[in-house]
């Protein structure tokens, strides 16, 4: 019950800073945020937000993102939907239209026209990033993302049914788990199908219908292109065209279709139509572009391993800060299809590693700063676990140079478990979402689960060497530090002159946290005095 108390208390302690209820347009959340549309930005206290001390930080992107954490945010988001529903029932009803009153030229401002001003406000701040290409990137993640707590529910217990296979224990017990970790799989391409017509503008069902062809088993006496269709080909690639194909016919339909006929006309067209072009093109399209992909990333970590490694971990946080790193979800469940594994997460979560490196450097560096240094100590746990916005958000991003010296680290991090996979021993995980040691219990690979549990472990050691290496030594130039390391307390006679009381009169060190201080709760990530990285 405390538990709930709190996450209802968090929800209650964001909704005043975002405009309240009437503000909200929509709510959504992902792994670790919150996510908000908002009628008028300019409603919003970031820097209120930013000192809530289940806040980790927030992020502006196509939503306006409040970074809760994992866990804490599937929680959040059901006590905030049902504060806000509340907010909206509370408020008073609207006066009864009139007209207006004689000579008077003005009519009441409309909820519409306020949403359209908070649309244009909104508008205006993301034209510069909001091109097509981050737009339908970011529209793709979209449908992926509500499917990860099944891939990772699915995927740990595929690991402990291995797990009991290989050691024969509990054998009566085994098919009943394979069962729950391979039924989700077997069918995602209808969830795919699903949230592909949600995000498109179409009808979900339409979508999952549509995109369940491709894993019905009967597909397997049909011919195209000259070879015989076989169940799940194409797989989430393909159900994700189906339904977009899907779409566009229903919305055709909508158009040209008589209104008392729509009902019926429009449904059978979109089902047959699409289900035809996915039976006799896409599927086998589609399953060309997998099998690609899959023939691709073996071969590139086959004969390139390290400098791919190299390069994609040391790219990877970049993806982060821009929140384009989901936009990779279809590959990694395409591997996961055809291999059991995604030999690209174990490679990309070393970035994780190189950012703890760069954070504990500058633990160390800073040694005056409190401020930073306890916004470290918070986040640092998260950080293990491979949740990176409350680093990246709260300390190295801000800093400038230590951002570029946490992706250093996770270059390396990258290039050593490459190596590996270059030599042969294949690192994979069979779900994708957590990272750092989260993704222990899911890594899988070639040579057994001891060789793949130690070479990631190796990548997580040789990252957070690298990161605190880099950063240590490069991460701070002389201006950096005169400017950052110095306390960021108020001293005694600061504290008793604000409050006119003379120095020896008041204790030297406060019972508890400074009220008045932007860091007093130790996990305010915008506490960290931010410069101008371009000046760093």
């Amino acid at each position: 019950m405390a538990t709930e108390d709190k996450n209802r208390a968090t929800a209650a302690a964001i909704l005043p800073l975002v405009g309240g209820g009437a503000n909200v347009a929509s709510i959504a959340h992902c792994m670790t945020r919150l996510r908000l549309g908002l009628h008028d930005r300019s409603l919003v206290d970031d820097e209120a937000l930013k000192a809530l001390p289940a806040v980790m930080g927030v992020v502006e992107d196509d939503t306006y993102q409040i970074v809760l954490g994992p866990g804490t945010v599937a929680r959040v988001t059901p006590e905030f939907e049902q504060l806000v529903e509340e907010a909206r029932e509370a408020a008073p009803d609207p006066a009864p239209a009139s007209d207006p009153a004689p000579g008077s030229g003005t009519a009441p401002v409309s909820a519409e026209e306020l949403a359209a001003q908070g649309a244009a406000i909104k508008a205006q701040r993301k034209a510069k990033n909001a091109t097509p290409f981050k737009l339908f990137l970011r529209k793709i993640a979209n449908i992926f993302v509500p499917l990860i707590p099944a891939l990772i529910g699915c995927g740990i217990i595929a690991g402990l049914n291995g797990l009991l296979v290989n050691l024969e224990w509990l054998p009566a017990v085994t098919p009943a788990l394979a069962a729950m970790a391979s039924g989700f799989m077997a069918l995602i391409a209808v969830f795919v199908g699903y949230n592909t017509a949600k995000e498109f503008g179409g009808t979900p069902i339409l979508g999952g219908a549509v995109a369940a062809i491709i894993v019905f088993p009967g597909v397997a006496n049909i011919d195209a292109f000259g070879q015989t269709l076989s169940p799940g080909q194409g797989g989430v690639l393909g159900a994700l065209g189906a339904a977009v194909l899907a779409v566009y016919v229903e919305k055709w339909c909508r158009r040209w279709v008589p209104e008392a006929l729509d009902v019926l006309v429009t449904p059978t067209l979109t089902v047959l139509i699409s289900g035809l072009v996915t039976i006799f093109g896409l599927m086998y399209v589609a399953g060309e572009v997998s099998s690609a992909i899959g023939t691709f990333a073996d071969w590139l970590l086959s004969n390139g391993g390290a400098g791919a490694g190299f390069v994609l971990g040391g790219l990877f946080l970049p993806l982060v800060m821009l929140g384009l790193h989901q936009a990779l979800i279809p590959i990694h469940t395409t591997l996961i299809e055809q291999q059991g594994y995604t030999v690209l997460l174990p490679i990309l979560a070393m970035a994780g590693a190189g950012q703890v490196g760069a954070a504990m450097a500058v633990y160390f560096r800073l040694p005056r700063n409190e401020s930073i240094r306890r916004t470290i100590k918070s986040a640092l746990p998260a950080g293990l676990l491979g949740v990176g916005e409350p680093l990246i958000y709260g300390v190295s991003l801000p800093l400038g140079r230590p951002f570029i010296t946490a992706c250093v680290g996770g270059a390396f991090g990258g290039g050593f478990v490459g190596l590996f996979n270059q030599l042969g021993d294949t690192v994979g995980s069979t779900a994708i979402g957590p990272s750092g040691w989260a993704l222990f219990p899911l890594l899988d690979g070639n040579h057994g689960l001891g060789s793949t549990i130690a070479i990631y472990a190796g990548g997580l050691l040789v990252g957070y060497v690298a990161g605190f290496v880099a950063t240590y030594f490069f991460g701070f130039g002389k201006d950096l530090l005169a400017e950052f390391n110095v306390s960021q307390e108020p001293a005694p006679s600061t504290v008793a002159a604000a409050g006119n009381v003379h120095p020896a009169a008041s204790p030297a060190t406060p019972d508890g946290p400074d009220p008045d201080s932007p860091d007093s709760d130790g996990t305010d990530p915008g506490a960290s005095p931010a410069k101008d990285p371009a000046k760093v």
